[in-house]
């Protein structure tokens, strides 16, 4: 029976830091939409988004719900499913005795999509520092999901970050690593499987029969042939060879000062670039507000505001929920694609 998607499951978002602005911006999209957006449910402690409605002056009514209700139940309040986990959430003041309830909201968001009872994951932002006080033993949301993935599904994958927005879609090969290490962490493999999965879901996700891709060059200049480095020639030029011998639209590598101006963008639809700021500049610039960070690779839709819990605003009224909206908006179109 094919369902569609106003009768689907809703999107579930995870409340992130109770210390962060996670609950703001929570807070804020359902009060801007008021019933009328994409239906999403919060896996939260209630009580907290009470009191943050309250401290922002939001008259946001919270209602407790199953995910099975929450579409109906968006129309007039803010569907809440409780967690087992209470949580002090002081703004802007992180207590390593929430963390228990920060991971307990990413836990249950998968498993409720795996059971088919919400349509994709959409976390708040996290600190990772306050959760490793807490044993947290995962450098981060992603590998914590990668986990997941592996435990319910029962197979393996390869999470691969997507920072998506209107206007620049890029995946950084390497993430969080020194600058000086990257080099040696590029491989041609690694770049042809990252490839791989980023043109699967153009393909599913978003609705590209023949995805276009390019690679950025390492070194300036992409090298030079060669006189500022091989490595653009001996690992990242094999990679394109291999996926062009395969029939997909690949370039590369490019020399990455001059690939991300907008007559340079409209001639391909995702960026893969060699390291974390060779990405993340160029989409910060162009979408400080509104990039998405999305996990490629996992059997299930997660997407992400491309920020972090700003921890100095929380409790303030000062945070945007800009990218929370992009980032709910694109879930929901993921949604759609696979449905």
């Amino acid at each position: 029976m094919t369902t569609t998607f106003g009768t689907a499951p809703p999107l579930c978002l995870t409340q992130g830091d109770p210390s962060g602005i996670g609950p703001d911006i929570s807070l804020a999209l359902y009060n801007q939409t008021r019933g009328n957006g994409e239906a999403f449910f919060v896996l939260a402690d209630p009580d907290l988004l009470r009191r943050r409605a309250a401290t922002l002056g939001l008259a946001v009514e919270i209602a407790e719900t199953e995910p099975e209700q929450a579409r109906a139940v968006f129309r007039s309040a803010l569907p809440v499913v409780p967690l087992d986990a209470r949580v002090i959430g002081e703004p802007g003041h992180p207590d390593p005795a929430d963390a228990p309830a920060t991971i307990e909201a990413i836990a249950r968001a998968v498993g409720l999509v795996h059971a088919g009872r919400a349509s994709a994951v959409v976390t708040n932002p996290i600190a990772k520092s306050v959760l490793y006080r807490a044993g947290f033993a995962h450098p981060g949301h992603t590998e914590y999901l990668g986990q997941l993935a592996r435990d319910l599904y029962g197979r393996e994958n390869r999470p691969v970050m997507m920072l998506w927005s209107r206007e620049l879609a890029v995946v950084p090969a390497t993430i969080h690593v020194p600058l000086a290490q990257v080099p040696s962490l590029l491989a041609t493999q690694d770049l042809v499987e990252i490839a791989t999965i980023v043109i699967e879901s153009c393909r599913r996700d978003f609705g590209l029969a023949r995805p276009r891709l390019v690679f950025a060059g390492l070194n300036p200049h992409a090298g030079e042939d060669g006189a500022l480095g091989r490595e653009d020639i001996d690992i990242i030029a094999p990679a394109v060879a291999r996926l062009a011998a395969q029939g997909h639209d690949v370039r590369g590598p490019l020399p990455a000062d001059t690939m991300f101006h907008a007559e340079a963008r409209a001639t391909y639809d995702v960026a893969i670039c060699a390291y974390h700021d060779q990405a993340l500049i160029p989409l910060k610039t162009l979408a400080f507000d509104s990039g998405v960070n999305v996990t490629l690779g996992l059997p299930f839709i997660r997407t992400s505001p491309d920020h972090g819990t700003a921890f100095a605003i929380a409790g303030t009224g000062a945070a945007r929920m800009t990218s929370l909206a992009e980032a709910v908006a694109l879930a929901a179109r993921m949604a759609r694609a696979r449905a």
